[in-house]
């Protein structure tokens, strides 16, 4: 099984989608490809689509059963956490937590 949210897609590009994958709302795409098949259909996206980004999740043999990738500018990104994947949908990079000095150690 294949899921792809994309944003922006042209129209030729949703055409194409279309062929192998059901499209229950704008711009999300559901099906089940073969290995080849997908393969050919992210590479003819991002070769004819450069600026359209997509999130893709598709089964993977792990615990979840998937994994998530991104390509392009996306709103979202998928995250491995541990081993689980998960999708951030703010990511923003903080320094370290701020160090604090106990009550004890200001008394020493």
């Amino acid at each position: 099984m294949t899921v792809i949210v994309a944003n922006d897609t042209p129209d030729a590009i949703r055409g194409m989608l279309k062929r192998w994958f059901i499209e229950p709302r704008p711009n999300v795409f559901v099906g089940t490809l073969n290995r080849r098949t997908h393969e050919k259909t992210i590479e003819y996206i991002r070769r004819n689509a450069a600026g359209v980004g997509l999130l893709i999740i598709n089964s993977y043999p792990n615990c979840q059963g998937y994994k998530i990738k991104t390509t392009g500018p996306t709103d979202r990104k998928g995250v491995e956490v541990s081993g689980l994947w998960m999708v951030a949908e703010r990511w923003e990079q903080t320094p370290g937590p701020p160090t604090q000095t106990s009550d004890f150690a200001r008394e020493m």
